[in-house]
């Protein structure tokens, strides 16, 4: 369950909703790892870093459509048409059935914007969050492989002994996907 791939190519079902349990103010995450979740960020809290937060979480279809299509609204507005704004749109924030949101295991942290990556906040997540089960999901480097832009806000629980081994390596998770796959042939 923690491991399952979700992206362009491997959708979620849109009738799929996760047993969740709320991390505060609204905001949900799949019960199996929510703990994981809230030790790190008590933790990273207790080294004086505070200023961090989930900006989002869990996203229900509908609200995942609705995000989709207003980026796919906005692309139009500039010009753009049906097509290449989906595809633009889809760099940026998945379409419902492709979204790891909709799975209740990603976390977007503070102001959703790569000025996190400036913040001690996310220094402390590089350095630390394979230590609860998080990934950074979507990487610098990686982007050819994702198919995402880089978000230094987009962190992803994959579980300790998985997140370890993808720190260790470098993989993103459709690499780690991959490699599990290759492993498990020899």
């Amino acid at each position: 369950w923690n491991l399952k791939l979700v992206n362009k190519n491997n959708s979620v079902d849109k009738n799929y909703i996760p047993e969740l349990e709320e991390i505060d103010d609204g905001k949900y995450f799949d019960k199996r790892a929510v703990e994981h979740l809230k030790k790190m960020l008590n933790d990273i809290r207790k080294t004086g870093i505070t200023n961090i937060w989930v900006q989002s979480a869990y996203r229900s279809y509908q609200k995942q459509e609705e995000l989709f299509n207003n980026k796919v609204k906005a692309y139009k507005e500039e010009g753009k048409n049906q097509k290449e704004a989906e595809e633009l749109a889809q760099t940026i924030i998945q379409r419902p059935e492709m979204s790891e949101h909709n799975l209740a295991l990603a976390a977007d942290f503070n102001k959703v914007n790569n000025e996190f990556e400036k913040t001690d906040a996310f220094k402390w997540l590089d350095q630390n969050a394979q230590n609860y089960g998080f990934v950074l999901r979507y990487p610098k480097n990686k982007q050819n492989i994702t198919g995402i832009t880089y978000e230094s806000w987009h962190w992803r629980y994959v579980g300790e002994e998985h997140a370890k081994i993808m720190k260790e390596k470098d993989f993103c998770l459709e690499e780690y996907v991959e490699y599990l796959k290759n492993a498990n042939q020899v």
